[in-house]
């Protein structure tokens, strides 16, 4: 005997939940289509998810919010500038079962999501794009930043007795019931500091995917040494 398949339970079977990517983004109309074409959606659709990519417009002055929406994304606008606002400000309207979050200006590929992915499905509730651990086009990262970099990784792996290798990577995936356990008040670039601070202390469990590290194509809205002390401070108050 033949039987007809059951359409609703292969739907069901299929949906494997929403993945919500959220870019932040000022003045990046030269590289924000292009990240938002490198989302695999395709084979993220493929797979059984539905895909969300959510824009936070930084109050651009250029056309990044206008190519942003002809792209398909969902644009939203934080007036008050800074990263750490603008990724606050998607966290309270995102609502997904997996978010992604990564840099609007082409350093990151989002072809990595995938393997982000994998491993949020593994049991990490955490999930980091390492640069250190990966490749970096040459000039991707000043020799001060790397080192920087190391220095504050290792702090906060001393202050939460973790073993992380990238602290101040811009890319992060979460399974969506671990954002609104994030009580975050970070502004600006010390944004991922309390978001590893968040999720160290909450206890959840951290996996990492090596990346290849772009150079930007523009000027770099960062300033090191600031930046690194505002990051420094962040760890330690919010460790205590």
């Amino acid at each position: 005997m033949n039987y007809a398949p059951d359409s609703a339970y292969n739907e069901a079977r299929m949906n494997k939940g929403k993945v919500s990517i959220i870019l932040p983004a000022l003045n990046e109309a030269e590289t924000i289509g292009k990240v938002i074409d490198e989302i695999p959606k395709q084979a993220l659709e493929q797979a059984g998810y539905s895909i969300e990519v959510l824009v936070v417009d930084n109050s651009s002055t250029d056309q990044t919010a206008q190519i942003a929406q002809e792209k398909g994304a969902r644009v939203i606008t934080e007036p008050r500038r800074g990263k750490g606002r603008a990724v606050r400000t998607a966290f309270e309207q995102v609502r997904a079962d997996f978010v992604f979050m990564l840099d609007a200006d082409y350093t990151y590929p989002a072809t990595y999501i995938p393997d982000m992915l994998k491993l949020l499905n593994q049991g990490y509730s955490v999930v980091i794009g390492s640069r250190l651990k990966g490749q970096r086009e040459k000039g991707a990262i000043s020799r001060l930043n790397i080192i920087g970099n190391h220095l504050l990784t290792l702090m906060a792996n001393t202050l939460y007795r973790t073993r992380i290798s990238d602290l101040c990577t811009g890319y992060w995936g979460f399974k969506g019931e671990v954002i609104p356990k994030l009580n975050l008040s970070a502004e600006g670039f010390n944004l991922e500091a309390e978001l590893f601070s968040q999720v160290a202390k909450k206890g959840y469990r951290i996996g990492e995917v090596p990346i290849n590290y772009r150079c930007r194509s523009s000027t770099s809205k960062l300033h090191s040494i600031k930046a690194g002390l505002s990051i420094g401070r962040t760890l330690i108050a919010r460790r205590f």
